[in-house]
C-alpha cells in the first residue's frame, strides 16, 4: 500500500470515511460485475435544482476517495425516475393546460410544454444531462423508462412477482390500514388509459410472471410484469433498483432516512446485498424552514452562479453533510472566501494534511491555485465606498494595491469583482444603514483621521490595522471589537466588515481620510 493510501486510510475527511466502508465490503473480492457503482437518483418532475448538485456533487467526492483507496474501477450512474406518473403541473412551464390533459401517465409519456422534446421527461432530462456537463461530473445517464422497456429490470421484476408474499410483508406493516388494503408492489400502466395505476391485484402468478387487476373501466386485465408495461411503488422501487444494478454507495436526503430500512430489506428479499448508504441533513431557507423546491424558497444554482463559482457552491456542500445548514445568499461571501483560504492552504500542506482539506475533494489531484488576493468581502465593502457599478472601478484600487495583478494574471480576482459589484448592487445596499458616532467615537474618528493624514508608512496593510488597534486602545474601547463595530457601522453602514487596516490599504489612505470626514459630516447618514 502506498503511503497515500496509508495516509488516506487515516483521515478524518468525511468522503473518505465513507470511501473506508466501501474497502471494506471488498475487502475478500472485488464485485463480480467488475466495479463499484454510485448512483444518485433524479425526479424528473421538474428541473435540476441545488439539491441535484448536491448529491452528485457530494457522491463524487466519495468516488474520488474511494479511488484514492482502491484499485477497483467505479462507476455513477445519476438515474432518472421518468416512469413516474405525472402528479400535478408544475407552476413554473408554458402550456400548462396540456400537461393536465395527460395527469398520471407516466412522464416519458407526457408531451413536452416546451415543445423542443418528445416528452416532459425527455426534456427535463436533457436539462438535467446539461446541467450535470456544466459542472465537469463523470457520470453514465440512465432513464427508467429505458431501463423497463429495454428488459434491464425484467429479471428483478420475475423475482419480485416469485417474492411478492415477501415484499407485502415487509410492505404493509409500514401502512396505515386503510391503505393495506388496496397496496400493491406494481403499479401497472393502464392499456387504456396509458395511466399509471394505483389498484390492487386481483392475482399474482409466479409460473406466468404476471398480474391481474381492474383498469380504470373495471375491465379484468392480465399483464405480463416485463417489458415496461408495470414498474415499482417507490419505495420498492428504490430497493428493486439496488439489487437489479448491484448499487454499493448510495446518499440521499433526511426525508428518506424513516425508510432506508424498508428499501434495503426489498433489496435483500430480491436477493441483493443492499449499497452503504449515506443520509445527508437538509437545507434550510433565511428563515430556518426547509427548502422546498414547489414553494421556491432558498435559492437556486443560477441564483448561486450570478454571485460566485461553482467552486465555492462545492465546498459549501462538502462542509459538515450531516448537519443543517441555512442556504441563502448571505452564506455566499463565506463560502467564496474560505474555499480560497484552503487553495492557498494546500499549496503549503504535507500529503496528511491535503486529504483533509476540502478543495482536494473537490478538485482531486489537480488542485488549482487561487489567484484571489483580495478577499470577496474585502471586495464588497470597496464596492460599497466606491460607488462600483462595474468591476473596472474595483479595478483602479486593486492596481493601486497590487500593482502586478490585471484580469488577465488574476482570473480568479477579476471574476470576483464582478460578482461582488453584482452582490453589492443586489443585497448589501439595500440593506446599508449608516448612523452618526457618539462623542467617543467622533473623537476616535478624528484622531484616526489625523493620523491618517501624517501617514508614510505607505499600504503596509498589517502597518496600518496596527495604527487603527492603537487609536481604539488610547479611546479606551474595551474590548476592542467595539471600536471595530463603530467603524463598521458609521463608515460602511454595517455591523461586521474586513480588516480594516487590509481596507484602509485596497482603498487608500486619502481616501479613507475622505471617508471619515463624510461620515463626521453626517453625509454618510444622512
Amino acid at each position: 500500500m502506498s503511503d497515500l493510501r496509508e495516509l488516506a486510510m487515516k483521515s478524518r475527511a468525511w468522503p473518505f470515511q465513507e470511501a473506508r466502508r466501501l474497502v471494506k465490503r471488498y475487502a475478500k473480492a472485488p464485485p463480480e460485475k467488475g466495479y463499484v457503482l454510485f448512483e444518485t437518483g433524479y425526479g424528473p418532475s421538474g428541473l435540476p435544482h441545488i439539491g441535484t448538485f448536491g448529491e452528485v456533487a457530494r457522491t463524487t467526492m466519495v468516488r474520488r476517495a474511494f479511488e484514492v483507496l482502491s484499485d477497483i474501477p467505479t462507476r455513477l450512474i445519476c438515474f432518472s425516475d421518468d416512469m413516474d406518473g405525472l402528479r400535478k403541473v408544475p407552476g413554473n412551464v408554458p402550456n400548462r393546460e396540456v400537461l393536465a390533459e395527460h395527469l398520471q401517465k407516466p412522464l416519458s409519456a407526457v408531451p413536452d410544454p416546451f415543445g423542443e422534446y418528445e416528452s416532459f421527461a425527455a426534456h427535463n432530462n436533457a436539462m438535467l444531462r446539461r446541467f450535470l456537463d456544466t459542472f465537469g461530473f463523470e457520470y453514465d445517464f440512465m432513464s427508467a423508462t429505458e431501463f423497463y422497456r429495454s428488459g434491464a429490470f425484467d429479471e428483478t421484476l420475475l423475482r419480485a412477482v416469485e417474492k411478492y408474499d415477501e415484499l407485502m410483508a415487509v410492505m404493509l406493516p409500514t401502512l396505515r390500514e386503510e391503505r393495506r388494503a388496496t397496496y400493491s408492489p406494481f403499479l401497472p400502466i393502464s392499456p387504456s388509459t396509458g395511466r399509471v395505476l394505483y389498484v390492487p391485484m386481483k392475482a399474482v402468478n409466479a409460473a406466468e410472471g404476471t398480474i391481474t387487476f381492474d383498469d380504470e373501466d373495471g375491465t379484468e386485465v392480465t399483464l405480463p410484469v416485463t417489458g415496461g408495461r408495470v414498474k415499482f411503488q417507490w419505495k420498492p422501487d428504490f430497493g428493486a433498483r439496488w439489487a437489479a444494478l448491484g448499487v454499493d454507495f448510495e446518499m440521499f436526503g433526511k426525508e428518506h432516512g424513516t425508510n432506508a430500512q424498508i428499501y434495503s430489506k426489498i433489496c435483500r428479499v430480491l436477493g441483493a446485498r443492499p449499497p452503504e448508504q449515506f443520509t445527508y441533513e437538509l437545507f434550510l431557507d433565511e428563515n430556518g424552514q426547509k427548502i422546498s423546491k414547489s414553494s421556491g424558497n432558498g435559492i437556486s444554482i443560477d441564483d448561486w452562479l450570478k454571485y460566485a463559482g461553482s467552486e465555492s457552491l462545492s465546498y459549501f456542500m462538502y462542509q459538515k453533510p450531516q448537519t443543517a445548514k441555512r442556504l441563502y445568499f448571505d452564506v455566499i461571501p463565506k463560502a467564496v472566501d474560505e474555499y480560497h483560504q484552503q487553495l492557498r492552504a494546500y499549496a503549503g500542506q504535507d500529503t496528511a494534511a491535503r486529504l483533509n482539506n476540502p478543495v482536494f475533494h473537490i478538485h482531486g489531484h489537480d488542485v488549482p491555485s487561487s489567484t484571489l488576493d483580495v478577499p470577496f468581502s474585502m471586495l464588497l465593502n470597496l464596492a460599497s465606498v466606491s460607488a462600483a457599478e462595474d468591476k473596472d472601478r474595483l479595478w483602479g484600487f486593486i492596481r493601486r494595491y497590487a500593482p502586478e495583478a490585471s484580469p488577465e494574471t488574476h482570473p480568479d480576482l477579476d471574476r470576483a469583482a464582478e460578482y461582488a459589484v453584482r452582490y453589492f448592487n443586489d443585497f448589501v445596499k439595500p440593506q446599508r444603514l449608516f448612523r452618526l458616532p457618539d462623542d467617543r467615537e467622533r473623537a476616535a474618528l478624528e484622531d484616526l483621521r489625523d493620523r491618517l493624514k501624517a501617514w508614510d508608512g505607505g499600504l503596509d496593510a498589517e502597518a496600518l490595522q496596527s495604527l487603527v488597534f492603537a487609536v481604539g486602545k488610547e479611546h479606551g474601547f474595551e474590548p476592542l471589537r467595539d471600536w471595530f463595530k463603530a467603524l463598521y457601522e458609521v463608515l460602511l453602514g454595517a455591523s461586521q466588515g474586513p480588516r480594516f487596516g487590509g481596507f484602509i490599504a485596497l482603498f487608500g489612505v486619502d481616501e479613507t481620510v475622505a471617508l471619515i470626514d463624510k461620515a463626521l459630516a453626517g453625509d454618510l447618514a444622512g
